[in-house]
């Protein structure tokens, strides 16, 4: 039986519900805000009303993407979840390097050290207060999901390292992983990475591959490598509008890649209602699903990008 992870425990796959496979719930005061203010979401009350309210909409379930030593508040995920009843899914792993300090502990262990420190979060709990200092205070809420990140077309000795470590953990435990990158061509260097270290296709999700819309070939390509695709700019602006957006996964569903497709909104403080933000959770449930629908998507396709892959996509898988 495949099961998820969540921070109260593991669940069957078909108890996940509707679910947004990309965001950001809660962020803590470190490098990544002093880089940009939008990456401080730590107001309990204001994230915990987020989260009711799209659980009133029929949301279930939320991937926290923000991985150990970053600024992810694994306590407050563990506490947001358990009084509001969605599930959560934590992450470990690590996120872009222009996010930690060059001192930062994440730099210094080998591969290693890294993937026991991985499976530690996964097996027995996720750490609390290692921004900076090494990891030592445990929590029993454990992550789910194994968070990487790629930030060059062409990954060098450290990226390499980290994201090697990442693979390893991912075979020891049947954990997932997920990739952040900042072009879809990276995806294709970071998914042909992971399927090269022995990952197999199913427990690769590469993230934000619609920020860059011009290209629909790679797309395909990454849909043939059988990864499971994010599609996470949803609402995001300043990159290219929702009708653009809801091209692409109209482009997809031709092309028969139905069940490899993630949605998320990739939230930040800018963009959460409850913090003064843009469009908060509701956007997926009350604007981009409907013009999906408008576009003549059907509520089963929907339901597989929302339900079924994610719930898929996410669980642990021993081989």
């Amino acid at each position: 039986m495949q099961t998820i992870q969540t921070v109260l425990g593991e669940i069957r796959t078909e108890e996940l519900g509707f679910c947004h496979s990309h965001e950001h719930l809660f962020l803590a005061e470190g490098t990544p805000s002093r880089l940009n203010p939008d990456l401080l979401i730590d107001d309990f009350d204001k994230t915990k009303e987020e989260l009711l309210h799209f659980k009133s909409l029929g949301g279930s379930a939320i991937i926290d993407a923000q991985p150990v030593g970053s600024g992810r508040m694994g306590d407050l995920l563990e506490k947001v979840s358990r009084e509001t009843g969605i599930h959560v899914i934590a992450s470990t792993g690590f996120h872009k390097s222009i996010f930690y300090e060059p001192s930062h502990w994440l730099f210094h262990k080998d591969e290693q050290q890294l993937a026991d420190l991985f499976v530690s979060e996964l097996e027995e709990g996720m750490f609390v207060g290692a921004d900076q200092a090494m990891p030592q205070q445990r929590i029993h809420a454990r992550a789910g999901l194994i968070k990487t990140a790629i930030d060059e077309d062409i990954p060098g000795p450290t990226a390499v390292k980290l994201l090697n470590a990442a693979a390893d953990a991912s075979m020891r435990t049947g954990i997932p992983v997920m990739c952040h990158t900042e072009t879809h061509r990276q995806g294709v260097v970071v998914a042909e990475h992971f399927l090269k270290s022995g990952l197999q296709p199913e427990k690769i999700v590469v993230c934000h591959l619609d920020r860059s819309l011009h290209d629909y070939s790679v797309h395909e390509h990454l849909g043939q490598c059988g990864v499971f695709l994010e599609y996470d700019t949803i609402g995001r602006f300043k990159y290219h509008d929702d009708e653009q957006e809801a091209k692409l996964v109209l482009q997809m569903l031709e092309w028969g890649f139905e069940e490899l497709i993630l949605l998320g909104l990739d939230t930040t403080r800018a963009r959460l209602k409850s913090y003064g933000g843009s469009i908060g959770l509701d956007h997926m449930i009350n604007s981009f699903l409907p013009l999906l629908k408008e576009r003549g998507v059907s509520q089963e396709a929907i339901d597989r990008m929302m339900i079924h892959n994610p719930a898929q996509a996410f669980s642990r898988r021993i081989v």
